[in-house]
C-alpha cells in the first residue's frame, strides 16, 4: 500500500529524511525540482513555447524558482519568472535559489502588495504559490493572484498542490482554488486529490518520487492507503489442481423483483465470473425465466407471492442482499428474516442500505464484520447528511467501529473503510463506468471473493480494484465513451489472470 500523508505527517516525514539521511534541505528541494522536471520535460518538449513560472516566497516558491533554473538547463528559451511578493518574509531555501537564479539570464519579474499581477502572454504556467501547509481559505493578494491566472484559461501546471487547495481536512465552501490542468506532486499524492472537492481544480496529477525515507513513512502509520497493482497482485489465490466447485464456495443473492431483474442478474453474474464455485439467486417466481435465460450456470431459491422462501442457511458461505430488492414490507420482512437466521458476513447493498436507513432497529442484527456498499446518497441517509467527502470519511471511520462492519463508499477513487480504522482508496475505475448497475456488478464480486475464503477487508479491496481494473481494460485502449456493467462482469475473468499471471 501506498501511504497517503496528512501535511503534519509529510513535514514530518521531510525532516526526517533530511536529518538522517543525511540531506541538506536546500538540496532535498533540488532534488525535488530535479523529479518534477524530469517529468514536465518528457511531456511538454516544445522548447520554444512561453512559460511563466509564478512563485511564492515560501518552500514551495522556492522549487518553482529551482523548476525555472533547470529548465533553463534544458534550453528551454522563453522563461519567465513572477515572485508573489506579498509579505517581507521568505524562508531560507527561497532565498538560496532566489540568488541561484538571479545568475542566469531568466527574466525576474515582482509582484508587490496590492499591484495586479502584470498581463502574461506564456502558453505554459507553471504554479508554485503556495504548498502544503495552507490551512485557511486563500484571502487578499493570493486570491487576486490565483483568480487571475485562473482567468486566463492558459495550460497550468502546479508544483505539489494547487494553490488554495487543503492537502488533507475540511475545504471551506467557496474557496478559491486554482485550476490546475496538472499537478506533479511529490512522493505521493495528497488526500485530497482523491476526492471529489477536488475535481473542478485538478484534471490529472503525477506522482514523483523524491527520496523521502519510505521506511519512516511506513512507521508513521497513516490510516489513509492508496492500493496500488502489486497490492492486488499478492492478495488474489490462484486456483491449484485437485480443487473442485465446493474449494470456491457457494453464495446467495437475494435481489430482483419483477421490474427490477436486472439488478439480481448482474449481481449473480459478475458472483459467477469472478469465481464462486456456486452461484444461487434468491429471485421472485416472475424472474425465473430470465434467471435462466441469462445464465443457466445460476441457481434459484424461488420467491413466491409474499411468502418469506425456505433457505438452508448452512448451504451458504456468504450472501448479499439488496439489489433490486425493493423497499416495501415484504422486502423489509425478507431483510429481518435473513438478518435474523444468518450470522455469517453479508454484503449490504442498494435497497437493503435503504431500509437499514430507516429501520435502525436492524442495525441490532447485522452480523459483525458485514460489508456495506453505499453511494453517496445512501451513506448520507444511513448516517445523516454531510457537508463534504471528509466529513463522510470521519463518519465512516465512527461507524464502522461502532457497528464492526466495512464500508465501502463509492467514488470515483471508491474508499473501503475498516473496523480498525483503514481507510483504503481504489485507484482503478473511469467515467465510462458511470452507469446504473456497475453497484450491482461490485456487490456480486465482493460476495464471490468472501465465499472463496478472502476475509471481509480483502474482499473489498481486490473486489474495488479487479471491477475498476476490468472497466479500465475495457475503457481506455479503446477510448470508450461507455462501458456496460454487464462487459464489465465478463471481462472479470481475464483481468484476474493477467493480475496472477
Amino acid at each position: 500500500m501506498l501511504p497517503l500523508l496528512t501535511s503534519a505527517q509529510i513535514r514530518e516525514a521531510d525532516a526526517y529524511t533530511i536529518a538522517h539521511e543525511p540531506i541538506a534541505s536546500i538540496d532535498l528541494m533540488e532534488r525535488a525540482s530535479k523529479a518534477f522536471v524530469g517529468w514536465f520535460v518528457n511531456h511538454f518538449p516544445d522548447k520554444k513555447q512561453a512559460i511563466s513560472v509564478y512563485c511564492g516566497t515560501g518552500n514551495n516558491g522556492g522549487d518553482g524558482l529551482a523548476i525555472a533554473r533547470m529548465l533553463g538547463d534544458h534550453q528551454y528559451k522563453n522563461l519567465a519568472v513572477k515572485i508573489a511578493r506579498f509579505s517581507d518574509k521568505a524562508t531560507d531555501d527561497f532565498n538560496t535559489n532566489l540568488k541561484r537564479i538571479q545568475q542566469t539570464k531568466i527574466q525576474i519579474t515582482e509582484i508587490g502588495k496590492g499591484e495586479k499581477p502584470p498581463v502574461d502572454e506564456s502558453e505554459v504556467l507553471i504554479v508554485a504559490l503556495l504548498g502544503t501547509g495552507l490551512n485557511k481559505p486563500l484571502d487578499g493578494d493570493y486570491k487576486q493572484l490565483v483568480s487571475y491566472i485562473n482567468s486566463l484559461q492558459k495550460t497550468v501546471v502546479s508544483v505539489d498542490v494547487p494553490a488554495g487547495l487543503f492537502s488533507d481536512g475540511e475545504m471551506p465552501p467557496g474557496a478559491l482554488v486554482l485550476k490546475a490542468d496538472l499537478v506533479i506532486t511529490f512522493q505521493a499524492p495528497k488526500i485530497s486529490f482523491l476526492l471529489p472537492e477536488s475535481g473542478p481544480y485538478i484534471k490529472c496529477w503525477e506522482a514523483v518520487n523524491i527520496g523521502i525515507d519510505e521506511k519512516f513513512i511506513q512507521s508513521l502509520n497513516s490510516p489513509y492507503q492508496a492500493v496500488e497493482e502489486k497490492d492486488i497482485r499478492k492478495m488474489l489465490k490462484p486456483r491449484h489442481r485437485f480443487s473442485n466447485k465446493g474449494t470456491y464456495g457457494h453464495t446467495l443473492i437475494v435481489a430482483g423483483q419483477h421490474e427490477t431483474m436486472g439488478a439480481a442478474l448482474l449481481c449473480a453474474s459478475a458472483c459467477v465470473y469472478t469465481g464462486a464455485g456456486l452461484t444461487t439467486a434468491c429471485v421472485p417466481q416472475s424472474g425465473l425465466t430470465a434467471l435462466n435465460s441469462y445464465m443457466p450456470e445460476i441457481m434459484a431459491v424461488v420467491r413466491r407471492d409474499m411468502e418469506i422462501p425456505e433457505i438452508e442457511w448452512d448451504k451458504f458461505n456468504t450472501m448479499a442482499i439488496g439489489p433490486g430488492l425493493g423497499k416495501d414490507e415484504y422486502a423489509l420482512d425478507l431483510m429481518i428474516h435473513i438478518l435474523t437466521h444468518y450470522k455469517k458476513p453479508i454484503v449490504i447493498d442498494a435497497d437493503a442500505l435503504n431500509l437499514l436507513s430507516t429501520h435502525k432497529e436492524l442495525w441490532n442484527v447485522v452480523p459483525e464484520n458485514s460489508i456495506l456498499t453505499p453511494h453517496m446518497k445512501e451513506f448520507d441517509r444511513l448516517f445523516g447528511e454531510h457537508e463534504n467527502w471528509w466529513q463522510r470519511i470521519q463518519t465512516g471511520i465512527k461507524k464502522a467501529k461502532d457497528h464492526q462492519v466495512y464500508i465501502l463508499l463509492k467514488n470515483d477513487y471508491t474508499i473501503i473503510i475498516t473496523p480498525q480504522g483503514k481507510v483504503y482508496f481504489n485507484t482503478t475505475s473511469n467515467p465510462a463506468m458511470a452507469s446504473g448497475g456497475m453497484g450491482d456488478v461490485l456487490t456480486g464480486i465482493i460476495t464471490s471473493l468472501m465465499a472463496q475464503h478472502y476475509s471481509p477487508e480483502e474482499a473489498c479491496i481486490v473486489g474495488a480494484y479487479i471491477h475498476g481494473k476490468a472497466g479500465d481494460e475495457l475503457a481506455l485502449p479503446n477510448r470508450a465513451n461507455v462501458v456496460p456493467p454487464g462487459q464489465v462482469a465478463a471481462r472479470l475473468p481475464f483481468t484476474m489472470a493477467k493480475l496472477m499471471a
